[in-house]
């Protein structure tokens, strides 16, 4: 086993993931419960607490939550904010997914020297709100598809904080255009088990790559975590074959959220669109 592959099953047995391989379809449907939830944005409340209100409405386990900039309202490098969070979950009775610097998109971690004090800012907020993983956003003026300069410095800098999310016992799920290969090559260049791929279904299906061959390729130990996503469609009436998608997970082990996002349309409220959707991902994940 190299080095890498074994800091890799070290961090996982930190994270609590569990194995659940060999398991047939319904058995292993049956023996593992997903946890579903939505991103903050996606139900209209980004970086706010209220979020949790509007999840528990839907019936969703959980919220992934905004990481801003500093100083920027509900910060959650705040002591204060932080309290204000986890009392709300306690008292909503649902988690905190994971966290998310969607910033990224318009602040770009490839270019900005700002950027990197803040991925390590959210290294240190994660422990104290027991969230495991964050999302690192690569879109708009953060896109590095296609561009090997800025997808360097992204590893040089990936290198740095590395070590330190490892010590905290968290990962960084990088959500971008790249396709699998792209990725992997991030991935070993870096060689933390800290850093993985957060992977969404509908942005790789809009890029027209084979997301289940690539689910496969980069494997559990290389995804953190799925956004369950269409643009412009209820999940299950849009472009991604989500029983397919199910095999891919099933085949690769992966047991952790699945995230929805998007995925509403028109004429249909958010609550009632997110209400199918839950309802949706349950009937196909078991």
């Amino acid at each position: 086993m190299n080095t890498l592959n074994r800091r890799k099953m070290l961090l996982q047995s930190a994270l609590g993931i569990g194995a659940v391989a060999g398991m047939g379809h319904w058995a292993w449907a049956a023996e593992r419960k997903f946890k579903l939830g939505a991103c903050d944005w996606s139900l209209g409340k980004r970086q706010t607490p209220e979020a949790f209100a509007v999840a528990k409405q839907i019936g969703l386990d959980g919220v992934e939550v905004s990481f801003g900039e500093p100083g920027s309202e509900n910060d959650l490098r705040d002591a204060a904010v932080r309290e204000v969070y986890l009392k709300t979950v306690k008292e909503s009775g649902l988690e905190i997914a994971s966290l998310a610097m969607g910033l990224l998109n318009s602040i770009p971690y490839a270019s900005d020297p700002r950027t990197e004090k803040w991925v390590e800012d959210v290294v240190d907020v994660m422990p104290k709100i027991g969230v495991k993983r964050c999302l690192l956003a690569f879109f708009g003026d953060g896109d590095i598809n296609g561009d090997r300069d800025k997808q360097n410095e992204v590893i040089r800098r990936l290198k740095r904080v590395a070590p330190k999310a490892e010590q905290a016992s968290v990962v960084l799920g990088i959500e971008s255009w790249l396709n699998a290969d792209d990725h992997l090559r991030i991935i070993n260049e870096v060689a933390s088990p800290a850093v993985q791929v957060y992977y969404d279904v509908a942005n790789m299906t809009t890029m027209g790559y084979d997301i289940c061959k690539e689910i496969r390729q980069l494997g559990k130990q290389q995804i953190c975590q799925i956004h369950m996503k269409e643009n412009g469609f209820l999940l299950g009436q849009g472009k991604v074959d989500f029983p397919k998608v199910r095999e891919a997970i099933e085949d690769i082990g992966y047991t952790g959220w699945l995230i929805i996002e998007g995925a509403t349309i028109g004429g249909k409220g958010l609550v009632e669109c997110y209400q199918h959707n839950r309802e949706y991902l349950q009937g196909v994940f078991g």
